[in-house]
């Protein structure tokens, strides 16, 4: 497929020590002709040393050929640079590509890039280079995706996950399912139309066997769905709880700085505090909100936080309550706030960490009163919509069962995916999408065989379910789709 020469600068925006600009295409090299002055011409896989000239712009001089540098000479250079040259098919995009690496300047990648266009080349749309190495066969879809995820991880886990798609770890446990599908289609296509040949049909009981060895790593690989979307965009935590329980000072401690304002005064915070911290590697937003009360607030101001304490509960992926354990001991049980979030008031059955704060004013007074935990854990026997609750022993002061906090948190949402993220996980709701067709289809097909429904029928569940697996790789995907997965790339990738 002929294509225009495309150039972008493919370093961030802005001033820095070093400024690539990417050229791809046929005419890449041409592209670049005028404006460098190498010591040596390019070579595929060679670096070269050589200036970036001030070029005038006229047309004689742009149409200089590649190789020709004696009335270069005298041009006036405006930067030294370093200029690899990838052939193709030995290349990020399959085609002839060159990458000039000069000082960070905007004035300078500009003046580059407009020479470059001035010599036939044309401005790269976003994601366009990716896209190219996905149509030259250079990298599956989702490997492509994972680019773009690598390039905005912002923790050491994302960035972890991202490599491991980008080397196609999801493409390993679908190509052999993929391979054996087609396998079993292709047999039972044999037996319906050369049935008269001595080709055999395809006993149920085997058709049936063969599909369940199919759905086994596809339904292992729709789980981990849950993982890998909370690793790539991580989750929102809502600290919540009594005025005065110590939900900021949990707060600052798990962000190790003192972000949220503390004192001795209930209801010191009027309105939700938020910040973003890494936990297991993974982005959690956490939101300190007002302290609930169950009788009149006091002033619109508390008013106002308690409304917004409750929408940072319905918007949370995951609730944190925090209880007082110096004042259960005192009352002998739990306060009506607590109860109505244990309930699952604003909880809407997620699950819910508890976290028995100021264990060490229990510790020091001696006797601990009544079980911390019974009044609280009894109250999840009043139906089935209750949240699921993880209680911990807490002391924002001491730092008491912080680490298992942040693990409870982690596992709150994540769960124990991690433990398959190098057998490929699914990263983005497309991806899940696809698996969950191919499954449904697998799903479909063995209902059909168990009854009795002819062959001819089972097998377009089971082209359903091929189709499910190209639209994960991209083997089938609409051009539609391609264009709004690389529009989220910057330009330049």
């Amino acid at each position: 497929m002929e294509q225009d020469t495309i150039v972008a600068i493919s370093t961030p925006v802005g001033r820095g020590g070093i400024g690539i600009v990417r050229v791809s295409g046929a005419q890449a090299r041409e592209v670049v002709g005028p404006l460098l002055r190498l010591r040596h011409e390019l070579a595929a896989g060679r670096v070269r040393f050589g200036v970036i000239l001030d070029v005038a712009g006229g047309e004689e001089e742009q149409a200089v050929p590649y190789g020709v540098t004696n009335n270069r000479r005298n041009r006036a250079a405006l930067d030294e640079a370093v200029v690899t040259f990838f052939a193709a098919p030995n290349s990020y995009t399959g085609e002839d590509v060159v990458e000039i690496a000069m000082h960070g300047s905007p004035v300078l990648l500009e003046h580059a890039v407009r020479q470059c266009c001035a010599a036939g080349a044309r401005l790269a749309e976003p994601g366009e280079f990716t896209q190219r190495a996905f149509l030259a066969g250079r990298i599956d879809l989702t490997q492509a995706e994972a680019v773009d995820d690598l390039i905005g991880s912002s923790t050491l886990e994302q960035a972890r996950l991202a490599a491991r798609q980008m080397g196609g770890a999801l493409a390993r446990v679908v190509a052999p399912v993929k391979q054996d599908l087609v396998g079993l289609i292709a047999a039972m296509e044999a037996g319906i139309d050369f049935a008269e040949d001595d080709i055999d049909v395809m006993a149920a009981e085997r058709i049936a066997g063969t599909i369940r060895e199919l759905r086994r790593p596809l339904a292992t690989l729709e789980r981990s769905f849950a993982y890998g979307r909370v690793v790539r965009e991580g989750f929102r935590l809502a600290i919540v709880g009594r005025p005065n329980a110590g939900k900021s000072s949990l707060f600052n401690r798990l962000v190790e700085r003192e972000r949220a304002i503390v004192t001795a005064t209930p209801g010191t915070t009027r309105d939700t505090v938020t910040e973003r911290v890494a936990m297991a590697g993974i982005p959690v937003e956490l939101i300190d909100t007002a302290g609930l009360r169950s009788g009149e607030a006091v002033g619109e101001a508390e008013r106002m936080g308690i409304a917004r304490s409750r929408e940072a509960m319905a918007d949370a992926d995951a609730v944190l309550l925090v209880v007082d354990a110096a004042a259960v001991r005192e009352t002998g049980g739990t306060a009506e706030e607590d109860r109505g979030v244990m309930e699952g008031h604003g909880v809407g059955g997620r699950k819910l960490i508890v976290a028995w704060n100021k264990s060490d004013l229990v510790e020091a007074g001696g006797e601990a009163g009544p079980s911390p935990f019974g009044s609280l854990l009894s109250l999840r026997v009043r139906g089935d919509d209750k949240p699921d609750v993880v209680a911990i022993y807490t002391s924002a002061v001491t730092g008491e069962g912080i680490a298992e906090l942040r693990a409870a948190i982690v596992d709150s949402v994540a769960g124990a995916g991690g433990g398959t993220i190098d057998a490929g996980v699914l990263t983005n709701l497309r991806q899940h999408q696809a698996v969950e067709s191919a499954v449904r289809g697998l799903d479909a097909a063995r209902e059909a065989v168990g009854a009795g429904i002819p062959h001819e029928m089972v097998l377009l569940d089971l082209y359903e379910a091929l189709r499910g697996l190209d639209a994960l790789t991209g083997a089938t995907t609409s051009e539609d789709v391609l264009r709004l997965i690389f529009s989220r790339f910057c330009i330049g990738k």
